[in-house]
């Protein structure tokens, strides 16, 4: 649980992908936002209660972090944003487009969104304080995997490299799958993410 008196930051995992759904909420207010509903939406439905969920945004739009959307979607009745490049992989029509450098408003609080295409063409990072909510772009060790139909491994060390390595070192890291790390523990190694290739 992230200080109080910034933001309430709630992480479980869900499914067989180990996937990281997260939900922001405003202290004040108790007004939320849930980051990819990726599966379990009973688990979901549950960890969200005692909050109002302004809305659902999606990292990108793969299949195993929108698997339980429909149905989240429905229960909540909260509109779903997700970058414009993503859009048609969603399996519900979204209902707002997010922007580099939008800023969504929750309760007294707010996130920045960061596009960061490489994984897919709509990949985005939201940034709120000193987390860093990544998605498949960033995780320990190295950039998500890109050897997809929808991956671009130069663009998504370019996205890394402009974006998100200019962040404070002591960003907090939270990716779609598995453990955090920081912005200071991953920059030293882009070099080597680079001769790796993916």
């Amino acid at each position: 649980m992230a200080n109080a008196s910034e933001i309430e930051l709630k992480q479980f995992s869900v499914g067989p992908m180990d996937n990281n759904v997260y939900l922001l909420v405003c202290p004040e207010t108790r007004e939320s936002v849930l980051v990819d509903a990726a599966n379990e939406p009973e688990r979901i439905l549950q960890e969200v209660d005692g909050t109002r969920v302004r809305c659902i945004l999606q990292t990108h739009g793969h299949g195993d972090h929108t698997q339980a959307l429909v149905a989240v979607k429905a229960a909540l009745g909260a509109p779903v944003g997700v970058h414009q490049g993503d859009a048609g992989l969603l399996p519900v029509v979204p209902d707002f487009h997010l922007g580099d450098g939008d800023r969504i408003a929750f309760g007294n609080r707010q996130l920045t969104v960061i596009h960061t295409p490489g994984h897919t063409p709509g990949s985005v990072c939201f940034l709120i304080g000193g987390y860093l909510i990544a998605g498949d772009t960033l995780f320990p060790g190295g950039p998500g995997k890109t050897a997809t139909k929808l991956g671009n491994f130069p663009l998504i060390i370019e996205s890394i490299r402009t974006k998100l390595l200019t962040l404070s070192e002591d960003t907090q890291v939270l990716p779609g799958h598995g453990k955090g790390t920081t912005i200071g523990a991953e920059k030293p190694h882009l070099d080597e993410w680079i001769a790796r290739g993916w």
